[in-house]
């Protein structure tokens, strides 16, 4: 009885770990008017995104869309990717984990009206 529980316990493992993906960090900041990362190009995988407020003069947030979707369309927004709670001046927020696949992508912040950059998933 003891090796069949140390073999299921082994098995379970495996499968665990196999299935289980790297959760990597990106950190873009923001400047009044602008992320000062003006692109990024990442490798398919699941991304916590963490967003710091440089000083903007108002609270900052995190949109992430795919490209040639309507960006103004809330629907469209990948909802993984919003900050928990919007970011105040100095600080940094994160987003839930988001899988990206092959693909662009374009982030923006509509609260401090930055443009629209693009994020290419090789």
């Amino acid at each position: 009885m003891k090796n069949v529980i140390t073999a299921l316990t082994f098995i379970l493992a495996i499968t665990f770990s196999a299935t289980a993906q790297e959760v990597k960090t990106v950190s873009l900041e923001q400047t009044k008017g602008e992320f000062t990362q003006k692109g990024i190009t990442l490798s398919e995988g699941s991304y916590v995104f963490n967003i710091s407020n440089n000083n903007v003069g108002t609270d900052v947030g995190f949109v992430l869309v795919k490209k040639g979707q309507d960006a103004s369309d809330a629907k469209n927004h990948i909802k993984e990717a919003y900050v928990t709670k919007v970011v105040a001046d100095g600080k940094t927020e994160s987003s839930k984990t988001v899988t990206l696949k092959k693909g662009e992508y374009e982030y923006f912040c509509p609260l401090n009206k930055t443009p629209a950059y693009t994020l290419t998933v090789e």
